[in-house]
């Protein structure tokens, strides 16, 4: 199966995966659980809970066993989405082709959909995988979570972003912005899968250090594509970041050192993958398509 087979059906098992978890939309508040579903099922790409389910599989685990706990991720990504495009932070009336959420419904209630998919993925991280064997792994998997969706992780990252607007290039702190801001998530993401596939020490290392690089690659490529991509092929307004004079890694090298970059990262990154699940695997071709993606 190629990639974007691949990538097609594992979108059709996390998709009924979070239809499963998350409240049916006539659930009591029907507007607050219309407005998540809304958010959840408006698309996308599903890169974290599949990250997930890969990693797992290549550190020797069962993915079908993790496929709540890969959900949960695609949770905090929608929450951190919905409340990304609030008028307080990039202002975009446009997500995945459709209305944001604040939008589509109000900006109240779309701050509390983000409140709610946020304490809903840890109700899910703290449930699954079932079973007393798994306690001490939930546990971990709790803690990593949160710390890359917090203050040390993607909302850091999120407010040096805002800091950082208007403000003159700089190389580093460009790096730190994206290795938070976007990267922690994904990096978590493949050291999610890692962790509940029972892996420790160095071998979770390594994938925790695949993670933040393959998160890193993947911001280039969305600075990249928001210089090149059309709001038809992106499903979202292009050239907001170089309008709002966003720290990117375009606004700071260039595009054509970008695209440079990001190809040597993404040589470096495939020579990782391989290292770590062998020959055959799905890590790299997943390297190829978050680099080589046209949104």
């Amino acid at each position: 199966m190629g990639i974007l087979a691949f990538l097609a059906a594992e979108r059709e098992v996390v998709d009924t995966g979070l239809d499963r978890l998350l409240p049916p939309s006539e659930a009591w508040p029907r507007r607050l659980h219309d407005a998540m579903r809304y958010a959840v099922f408006g698309g996308g790409k599903r890169v974290r809970p599949i990250l997930a389910r890969v990693a797992c599989q290549a550190a020797g685990g069962d993915p079908e066993l993790i496929l709540e706990a890969a959900c949960a991720l695609e949770l905090i990504h929608t929450y951190s989405l919905i409340h990304d495009d609030l008028p307080a932070l990039d202002n975009d009336s446009l997500r995945r082709g459709r209305p944001t959420v604040h939008i589509a419904y109000d900006e109240p209630l779309a701050i509390l959909a983000g409140d709610a998919l946020l304490t809903e993925a840890f109700v899910v991280l703290g449930t699954h995988p079932r079973g007393e064997a798994m306690v001490a792994r939930r546990a971990e998997a709790c803690c990593l979570v949160a710390l890359a969706a917090g203050s040390r992780g993607m909302v850091g990252g999120q407010v040096e972003d805002l800091e950082a607007t208007g403000k003159a290039p700089d190389a580093q702190r460009l790096e730190r912005i994206h290795r938070a801001k976007t990267g922690a998530l994904l990096a978590a993401s493949v050291e999610l899968g890692a962790v509940l596939a029972g892996v420790d020490g160095e071998v979770r290392r390594r994938f925790a250090s695949f993670g933040q690089s393959l998160g890193l690659a993947f911001q280039i490529a969305d600075d990249i594509l928001d210089v090149t991509g059309t709001a038809a092929s992106l499903g979202k307004s292009p050239g907001k970041d170089k309008e709002a004079g966003k720290l990117t890694y375009p606004a700071v090298f260039g595009l054509a050192a970008t695209r440079h970059e990001l190809t040597r990262l993404s040589a470096s990154l495939r020579t990782e993958a391989q290292a770590l699940e062998g020959p055959g695997g799905r890590l790299a071709p997943l390297v190829d398509y978050i680099a080589s993606r046209d949104r």
